[in-house]
């Protein structure tokens, strides 16, 4: 009963910081963010462990909400994979993703060699990953918020997916290449399409609700998700298949923003000892963790946007570097993936969510995180004449 409270509880805390956060013109990543890095390790610090007596582990054992977990990843990786496909690859965004993805790749993992305690090539890896990642989600979001020229926001999108691809596409296949048989296996879920073209199916919504069906039932059963996402949705569109969510588009925003987020981040969240946490760190290791990353990322940006050129006149290299540093959301999936499967420490998942709160935060301390006015409820007859 106690962790049925809990739960609801952190929903209802989830709820009422994004409430706050629009008041104040933020995104609901952003006050998300803010809640789970602080807001949640002082909770279970001060309250849930020592007064609830219950820990992290027993907060996240009950069979329903690792089903409920499942489906929450599920729906959140196949968000992200879905833009990740919709690639349109053009010169000036591979000449700004190409540094951008890499300088900071090549960072992170000299990073987790040269300053972490000894680790499998593979988190090695997936550190340097992280260290690359851009967050497509809430990027579109600051776009969007802040109207940018659509020319230079879809060139801005299209260098996020071609980074964010080559990002879930390695990590995918170093795992399958551990265990051959945990790559054959989603290779074969992916061709569901085809079988389904063979069977003469043509409802695009028959193909979207499989795509859903095996993310989770990867995710529960520990296969390889990223090969198999990536895969079904590269033979839907080759078949010249549309991805279809499987509820509107609106409730789908409210299902993520409600449930799935705030269920994910407390989820990995819970599992943090802080202590042991802030003590198996060094400070070296913790100041590298926190800044490495945003600067060497803020440098391959600053690189790649030189190396394309302005996409319009006045544009500011500086805020676009800025931009395409931001982590939110697909650094949120990726570090669960990463502590669920025990490739990165609660210390590391704890560090690097604070480094993607920072880099998530950055735009909008150089003023680029206003919501715009066209999102506000339009006036109606008599508010304009009470004005």
């Amino acid at each position: 009963m106690m962790v049925v409270v809990f739960w609801l509880m952190a929903l209802a805390m989830f709820a009422v910081a994004t409430r706050i956060g629009r008041h104040f013109g933020l995104i609901p990543i952003v006050s998300q963010l803010l809640l789970a890095t602080f807001g949640l390790p002082l909770l279970m610090y001060f309250w849930i462990e020592p007064g609830w007596q219950l820990s992290g582990a027993a907060l996240i054992a009950p069979e329903w909400l690792k089903n409920l977990y499942s489906l929450s990843f599920a729906l959140l990786l196949g968000h992200i994979l879905s833009d990740v496909i919709d690639l349109r690859l053009d010169r000036q965004s591979l000449k700004i993703a190409l540094p951008s993805f890499a300088v900071p790749f090549v960072c992170g993992v000299a990073t987790a060699v040269w300053l972490l305690p000894p680790q499998a090539w593979i988190s090695s890896l997936a550190i340097g990953l992280v260290f690359a990642i851009t967050a497509i989600p809430v990027l579109y979001l600051y776009l969007r918020h802040i109207d940018y020229p659509p020319a230079a926001t879809r060139r801005l999108v299209q260098t996020a997916i071609l980074i964010d691809l080559t990002c879930w596409t390695l990590f995918g296949v170093a795992q399958g290449s551990l265990h051959l048989s945990s790559l054959l296996l989603p290779l074969g879920l992916a061709c569901v399409p085809l079988l389904l073209r063979g069977l003469g199916i043509r409802r695009p919504l028959t193909y979207s609700l499989g795509f859903f069906a095996l993310l989770i039932l990867a995710e529960h059963y520990k296969l390889n998700a990223l090969i198999l996402g990536i895969g079904y949705l590269l033979c839907m569109a080759a078949l010249k298949i549309p991805l279809v969510l499987p509820l509107p588009a609106r409730w789908m925003n409210r299902l993520q923003t409600w449930i799935a987020i705030p269920l994910i981040l407390t989820f990995g969240i819970v599992q943090i000892d802080v202590h042991s946490a802030l003590a198996s760190l060094g400070a070296v290791q913790w100041a590298a963790l926190l800044l490495l990353p945003i600067v060497s990322k803020l440098l391959g940006n600053w690189l790649g946007l030189g190396w394309a050129g302005a996409s319009f006149e006045g544009a500011s290299r500086w805020r676009e570097s800025v931009l395409l540093n931001i982590r939110g959301l697909s650094e949120i999936v990726f570090l669960n993936l990463l502590l669920q499967q025990q490739l990165i420490s609660p210390a590391l998942y704890f560090a690097l969510m604070l480094m993607g709160l920072g880099a998530t935060l950055l735009p909008a301390l150089i003023g680029l995180h206003r919501a715009p006015l066209s999102i506000t409820p339009p006036l109606t007859r008599s508010s304009r004449g009470n004005r």
